[in-house]
């Protein structure tokens, strides 16, 4: 009896465990099957957080022109309070001959677009600030202040807002744009601008000192750098708007498609200072572009060519 048993239970045996190896066989290729799968997924998953990571660090270099963007923007600029009151529409100031929110009829209107952390900026006002100056008080032009809080950054104490902030409420409390000219210059002294590198602390009595420096009153001066920082959501507001202008952005160059500093207009019109000539000084492709001789600046009633409605004559 067992001999006649032992070749079924053999074979009972042999598909046992064929079934075996086949349903492991399966399950290791249901296996390999998912981990491709959930492979796939993790890979297009991280595809999509990179193209999305990008986007956004591509996106914030590189403003868009977005018609919602930029509505939402100025919502915003709209939202905060308190506003200064003597800001244009687009958020400069006017100084003229004549005092601060006083334009001169049938001159230039130049409007500089500044950080005071800015390099740039500081090296721009040192070849162009006493010739500004000269100009504004012989009614050549109108100059248009747009301080600004974009490079906040660079500091660790908002650097570029609160002396946005104490220009701001120098520029409300005192008409005397000498005085705001003078302060703007002293900010930018070599031995004064702080490195957008390597920053070092600069307190709001350092900031009060300088406008004391530049003749404005102690108490103007304690009051543009008391600490309240009145303007300081208008200004926040006022940097995130500004960049969204494609009227600002340079035409030219590595940057093209974005707003530097610093951006100077004249009559709104850009000043594509990416294509000068490098051989020819800020000064005088300045005075080229607004159509004035260098022995003319500062002479009352003789007016550069461009007037109150051209752009730039160069380059």
């Amino acid at each position: 009896m067992a001999n006649t048993k032992k070749p079924a239970n053999r074979k009972a045996r042999q598909a046992a465990e064929a079934a075996a190896a086949k349903a492991k066989a399966e399950q290791e290729a249901r296996d390999r099957r998912n981990q491709t799968i959930i492979g796939a997924v993790v890979v297009a998953i991280v595809v999509i957080l990179v193209a999305v990571i990008g986007f956004n660090v591509w996106k914030s270099n590189n403003p868009s022109a977005n018609a919602d963007d930029l509505n939402a923007a100025w919502a915003k600029v709209e939202k905060a309070s308190p506003k200064p009151a003597n800001a244009t529409d687009k958020g400069g100031f006017i100084l003229s001959k004549d005092g601060v929110n006083k334009p001169v009829d049938g001159v230039p209107t130049v409007g500089v677009y500044m950080d005071f952390m800015c390099p740039g900026c500081g090296s721009f006002e040192r070849s162009m600030g006493d010739t500004f100056s000269q100009m504004v008080d012989a009614g050549q032009i109108n100059l248009e202040i747009h301080p600004n809080g974009f490079m906040d950054r660079y500091s660790t104490d908002e650097y570029s807002t609160r002396t946005a902030n104490a220009t701001i409420e120098l520029m409300e409390n005192d008409n005397d744009p000498d005085h705001i000219l003078k302060f703007i210059s002293l900010m930018y002294a070599e031995d004064f601008q702080p490195s957008e590198t390597s920053y070092k602390s600069v307190s709001d009595d350092d900031i009060k000192q300088q406008m004391i420096a530049a003749g404005v009153s102690e108490d103007v001066a304690a009051k543009a750098t008391d600490n309240d920082y009145q303007y300081k959501d208008w200004v926040t507001a006022m940097a995130d708007y500004t960049p969204l202008r494609s009227e600002l952005w340079n035409t030219e160059g590595s940057l093209k498609g974005q707003m530097t500093t610093p951006t100077v207009t004249f009559n709104g019109k850009y000043w594509n200072r990416q294509g000068l000539d490098s051989s020819v000084d800020t000064r005088t492709a300045f005075l080229k572009a607004i159509g004035l001789d260098s022995a003319q600046v500062g002479q009352s009633g003789t007016l550069p060519e461009i007037g109150s409605d051209k752009g730039p004559l160069y380059p």
